[in-house]
């Protein structure tokens, strides 16, 4: 299969790296990446390079914390956790492991993730977006990454203030881990 996949690092794309499932502070709590690398489908890195230049003037940067998931690690985590109100069940098969989600949140100028009222991967109704019963200022950060992310062409997934996929991303193929160009688990 020949993939059009991206490798998202500095210093081609001005982000923070911080893949959660390569190390052992996520849901499954042991890292599921071996190799911590972060791709994404070229279309996918072409808007994360809109957000990217977007947050820039404001003062922002970019933390990701996952993006293309192969399907080994979505049954992995499915395995640990299967929820499908915070994970896609890997026989339909996830956005993430498509190359076209990403998993993220906002640095202020001193490269301090910003106050979003949860943790990356909080399981929770808290982690929803428009919740009123987070500090306001946690409600700012997620309406600045929201309109960050939506005005550089992402969609939003509703349960999770982290979680931002291309349109249509089921028209893209799903990826496992032999399929990338180094392997990641």
């Amino acid at each position: 299969m020949t993939l059009d996949l991206v490798e998202i690092a500095p210093p081609d794309f001005d982000v923070d790296i911080a893949l959660a499932y390569a190390t052992d502070a996520n849901l499954s709590g042991k890292p599921v990446y071996r190799n911590a690398e972060c791709w994404l489908h070229r279309e996918a890195a072409e808007k994360l390079a809109a957000a990217i230049a977007l947050a820039r003037p404001l003062g922002f940067r970019l933390r990701i914390f996952d993006a293309l998931r192969p399907t080994e690690a979505q049954w992995a985590l499915w395995r640990a956790n299967p929820d499908p109100e915070f994970l896609a069940d890997p026989r339909r098969g996830s956005p993430h492991s498509r190359g076209v989600a990403v998993d993220l949140t906002l640095l202020d100028g001193d490269g301090q993730e910003l106050d979003m009222g949860t943790s990356f991967d909080a399981f929770t109704p808290l982690s929803h977006h428009a919740r009123t019963d987070i500090s306001v200022g946690a409600q700012r950060h997620r309406l600045l990454l929201m309109g960050l992310m939506t005005a550089a062409g992402w969609d939003f997934y509703r349960n999770e203030w982290w979680h931002y996929q291309l349109f249509d991303a089921r028209r893209y193929p799903l990826i496992s881990d032999a399929d990338l160009p180094r392997p990641m688990m």
